[in-house]
Parts: C-alpha cells; structure tokens; sequence
C-alpha cells in the first residue's frame, strides 16, 4: 500500500473512487479542491490510498492559518461528513498518518475530521447532527404526514401569489442576491458570488437551483445537491421580510417533492446545533437526527477547540455584522472565509 498526494492529473481516478464507494458523499469529489484554492487561496493537501496501483481510499485537506484563528487543517469546509473515506482499516490508518505528519510539517494546531460515524482514536464532538428524511416515491405521503401547521403554511404560501422556478447554474446570482442579504442578517460572513459561480458550473449536472418568487422578486433559495439517491440541502435563505409570506415552506415543499419524483431515497436538510432553532424548523418536516462525529487529532494540548459560532465572545461581532450594507459584507466576507472554518 502506498500513501501519496493527489495531484490534477489523479482527478479523474479520484472521482471513480467516490461514485463508487458506500461512505462518500459530494464533498469528496475533486472539484472542491480548485473551487477553495481558486476563491481563497488557500492551500490543500488531497491524499490517497492506493493498494496495487487502485485507489482504495481518500482525505481532502485544507489548509486555514492566520493569527486571529491560528493554524489548523479541515476535511472538508462547507461539508458535514466529508472526512476520512476508506474501503478498510488499514487504508483508513494510512491517510490518518499521513495527514498527521502533513500537519506537523504546516505547525497546525489540530486537524478537524468531519465523520458520520466515530473512529476511535480521536477526541470527538458531539454538538451537531444531521437532520435526514427518508422519502417516498408518492410525495403525497409525505404531505399526508406533516402536521396541520406545516400544510397550512405551505398553503399560505401558495395563496399568496409565490411561484417556484427551477433552475441550474443560470441561477446562480438569483440564489446569490438572496443569500448575501440572509447571511448579513444573521450575522455572519459568506460566500462571494464566483464561489457560488464555480459550485455551479462545477456540479452543473448534480445541482438544482429552486427559487420562490413574489412576482418577478426572488424571495426564498436554495442549492439542492443530487448525488447516490440521496438529495442534500447545503444552502437555503429567504428575504425576512416576506416571512409572513411562508416562502421557506413553498421552497422546502417543492425541492421534497422534486426529490422523490426523482429517485432520491433520502433528503438531507443538512446540520444543526441539538435544539437549535434550524434543529427545530427541520424537525417539523418529519426529519430524524443522525449524529455527526466531528473529530479531531489534537497536535498542541489536549482541549478540543471551541467552534461553536453562538459563543458570547463573537456577540459583538454579529451584531456589528448585522449593521453592515450588503455591498459592503460582499466585499468583505469572502476574505474573512479564508480564515473562518464553515
């Protein structure tokens, strides 16, 4: 068995390996690798397991350092459970050493693993799951188990005017304009718009781009990742001030519905804090948690970083945040994600 870095030319071997494998997800593919180094700068380390010249199993790396944040190593920002991915222990031993002594080398403080399942061996954290739906082809079984409040708002919103468009990477910027406003008020930095560009272009054929829309206005949207029968929600935002409109109910509803008319087996809303109120909302869709183990090889100290973005030390930076024009967080928040885990 050899443990090596995967180079441009090792893309197309690279991406075999996660359509064929059980445990990848649309994080893993090789795309990612240009899409970060390209929009942030930021370096990468993709290394692969090979066992008589096969691909046996891989770890996407990337490199954040800064002195606010300090040095430390993801597998993989944006993602939920897009670590380690081996086809056996010895594969999965391989890369985790690998990547170790690649920290040592970098001086990191500690490399983020962000699993589905729990390796031992590791410090873990166990504050985030994921909020999974297991679909029917017939959706209207679906609508036949949602409570009365979540019918009646996704009614609300279909008495209200809104329409839904589906679309591809030509909508890209109407998810864009949404999603900058949405990201501004929570207070927190975002994705510049060519990130969102190259997403699109690069999984052109795995993603749908649903939009609600008051009018001609674009209101509500969201990236649908379709990928193994299994569609992923990764990014949704909607305008708050046509809250009262229920534009998150219509979008949800339709990309439920677009998912079991298209074969997908599984509807992901992606991760959330225990008993947040993300937790919540997509608990009332009838989605079940699944535990996520985001682990981590600690090289200074034994304390698990804290990154937890509710922490009451970044209060004043929220609100700051909050108070800023959109151009101006447009400009700015990109830069501060190439030190910012996400």
């Amino acid at each position: 068995m050899e443990i090596i870095l995967a180079k441009d030319n090792n893309k197309e071997d690279w991406n075999n390996f996660v359509n064929k494998s059980e445990d990848s997800g649309i994080f893993h593919f090789f795309e990612w690798k240009k899409i970060f180094e390209d929009n942030y700068g930021l370096k990468t380390f993709y290394i692969v397991s090979k066992d008589d010249n096969c691909i046996n199993g891989i770890l996407p790396l990337v490199f954040f350092k800064s002195s606010l944040t300090g040095r430390f190593f993801v597998s993989f920002p944006v993602s939920e459970d897009s670590g380690i991915c081996a086809e056996d222990d010895i594969a999965r031993s391989g890369l985790l050493k690998k990547s170790i002594e690649i920290a040592r080398e970098e001086k990191a403080d500690y490399i983020e693993f962000r699993h589905n399942k729990e390796f031992s061996g590791l410090a873990t954290s166990y504050s985030k799951v994921t909020m999974r739906l297991q679909l029917n082809p017939d959706y209207q079984q679906l609508w036949k188990g949602f409570d009365g409040k979540v019918r009646n708002q996704i009614r609300k919103a279909e008495r209200s005017g809104l329409s839904i468009k589906i679309g591809g990477a030509e909508d890209t910027d109407r998810f864009y304009d949404v999603f900058a406003v949405n990201m501004r008020d929570l207070g927190i930095p975002a994705h510049s718009r060519r990130f969102f560009i190259d997403v699109s272009r690069a999984f052109e054929d795995k993603i749908k781009i649903f939009s609600v829309l008051s009018g001609k206005k674009t209101v509500a949207s969201g990236f649908l990742f379709c990928f193994k029968n299994k569609a992923e929600l990764v990014w949704a935002s909607s305008l708050r001030k046509f809250n009262k409109l229920c534009p998150n109910h219509l979008l949800y509803w339709e990309m439920l519905k677009y998912a079991c008319g298209n074969g997908c087996k599984t509807f992901n809303f992606g991760r959330s804090f225990k008993e947040s109120s993300t937790f919540k909302f997509k608990k009332q869709w009838q989605a079940a948690p699944d535990q996520l183990y985001w682990q981590y090889y600690l090289l200074n100290g034994d304390k698990l970083p804290d990154t937890d973005s509710r922490h009451p030390r970044y209060a004043l930076a929220v609100r700051l945040w909050k108070k800023m024009p959109v151009c101006a967080v447009k400009i700015i928040g990109p830069r501060l994600m190439r030190i910012l885990r996400y």
